[in-house]
């Protein structure tokens, strides 16, 4: 589970962080997870439920906002969002799309408790 290893980094990047502005502590870690970004949102939960009870993310709430995928149809020029892995476009039926979003996941926002 790839999950782990994905919250065993954020909280390396959380504490450096919080390092760096000289905080106490972090109360709140929101990250966006695109749909297409191969991250199982309820593992990743889960993963950072269990890691963080050691780190200085002990008392932080994870907030997790996925992003739905963005696709550009190349054929019909319409932009489009779907809560779906697919490329296929929902105006047309192409499959000639271009992804613009929903392919990654991101830290938003760190709380610190300064």
């Amino acid at each position: 589970m790839h999950e782990y290893s994905i919250v065993m980094s954020l909280m390396e990047q959380c504490e450096s962080l919080a390092l760096e502005h000289q905080a106490k502590g972090i109360e709140q870690v929101q990250l966006k997870i695109g749909i297409l970004s191969g991250v199982e949102p309820a593992l990743l939960s889960q993963a950072f439920e269990t890691f963080k009870l050691e780190t200085i993310c002990h008392n932080a709430k994870l907030i997790l906002n996925i992003q739905p995928l963005v696709l550009q149809c190349r054929d019909c020029n319409t932009e489009s969002q779907v809560n779906e892995r697919t490329i296929i476009c929902s105006a047309c039926g192409s499959n000639n799309t271009l992804v613009t979003d929903g392919e990654d996941m991101m830290l938003m926002q760190l709380v610190l408790d300064t």
